[in-house]
């Protein structure tokens, strides 16, 4: 054994020195919630989120308030004065989304344990019921399969129809998709996340490790994007772990239902949760470049977070792509948005170039 193999022996690799907090937080905050939420009520854990968004929400709300005054006062003004009170806008919308990462990573264990005790309890019956809600009673409106009205209850079935099969849900998250949710979501560095991309060979649940940061980072309405590589996977995986979301009243739809500059897009973008393909997006977006009148325009002047399902598809396997993607994705998405992705591992095998950090999930 040479010298790089000893240390790596003794210290671990990258992937591991990075993971290694992970598995500490998931054994001493994750999991002691994760017990204590069984023995609530289908009502009693669906409020646990109202009171964790109702607060995020409220939090950013004062930033927006804030932020609208100043747009106000903005239109008052000559175009040469207007410099610094856009630069005072900038600065909000800086602060705001640090706060967003602080609360979003104090809430994580909690968010993390619900959306775990959701999938065991969808797996374990086959209907939930429980007192209807505005947004329970406008899924039924809007015809969806899995959610049905009964009297002031709601009743949510575990099979529904994605990407035109029948699907029963039977999953529960393991350990080590938990550690991959945390590495998507980011590490905190000082005030803010880091962008992370998780490798994971076929068949350890890229889909399933996606509802966690995605869940997370929704509950503060700003808007999550799940970009995938063809409308087949885009409108499946929107249909098939929608109702993850939906049970707790996160709004989720895909671009790639909808037709460009329609109103439908417009509020799919609106969306908490928006899937949909790379094209679709990177269309949107230079239409929206195009587009003479605001009203015009489809995407969201900024989202919180994006993740990209099977990135080294995306990215033709180059990794000199992978840096290219990054510095594209600041310029279309400004700075305040955060990115992750995952690799699948039978397809290629990168490193650490400076930009990302690949954690090898199978590997842990």
């Amino acid at each position: 054994m040479g010298l790089n193999g000893l240390l790596k022996k003794i210290f671990g690799d990258q992937s591991e020195r990075a993971v290694r907090p992970l598995w500490d937080r998931l054994k001493k905050e994750i999991n002691p919630i994760s017990d204590e939420l069984t023995g609530l009520s289908h009502d009693e854990l669906r409020g646990r989120i109202d009171v964790i968004r109702d607060g995020i929400r409220g939090e950013a709300k004062e930033y927006k308030d804030k932020m609208a005054e100043i747009r106000t006062e903005l239109e008052t003004l000559e175009y040469d004065k207007r410099e610094p009170y856009w630069k005072k806008i900038d600065e909000l919308r800086e602060e705001m989304f640090k706060m967003y990462a602080r609360r979003l990573d104090e809430v994580l264990p909690e968010v993390f344990a619900v959306v775990k005790e959701t999938a065991r309890r969808f797996a374990q019956n086959d209907t939930i019921e429980v007192t209807a809600t505005e947004a329970d009673r406008n899924l039924a409106v809007a015809g969806k399969d899995f959610v049905s009205i009964q009297g002031d209850k709601a009743v949510y079935r575990t099979s529904w129809l994605a990407g035109g099969n029948q699907m029963t849900w039977d999953m529960v998250h393991y350990d080590v998709q938990l550690i991959g949710g945390m590495v998507l979501h980011g590490i905190m560095n000082g005030d803010k996340a880091s962008n992370n991309i998780a490798e994971m060979a076929t068949g350890e649940g890229k889909t399933l490790v996606a509802t966690l940061p995605v869940f997370l980072n929704a509950l503060t309405g700003e808007g999550v994007h799940v970009v995938t590589v063809n409308d087949y996977l885009a409108k499946r995986d929107s249909e098939w772990m929608g109702p993850l979301y939906q049970f707790h009243g996160l709004t989720v739809d895909c671009i790639d239902k909808t037709d460009p500059n329609s109103e439908e897009r417009r509020r799919a973008y609106r969306c908490d949760i928006t899937f949909g393909t790379n094209n679709e997006f990177g269309f949107d977006y230079l239409r929206d470049n195009m587009a003479t009148q605001t009203s015009d325009l489809v995407q969201r002047e900024k989202t919180l977070h994006e993740l990209t399902l099977c990135v080294d598809n995306l990215l033709h396997i180059r990794l000199e792509i992978v840096e290219h993607l990054v510095v594209a994705l600041r310029h279309r998405t400004g700075y305040n948005q955060r990115r992750a992705g995952i690799i699948d591992k039978n397809r290629v095998d990168l490193i650490d170039n400076g930009i990302v950090m690949f954690v090898t999930l199978h590997e842990i």
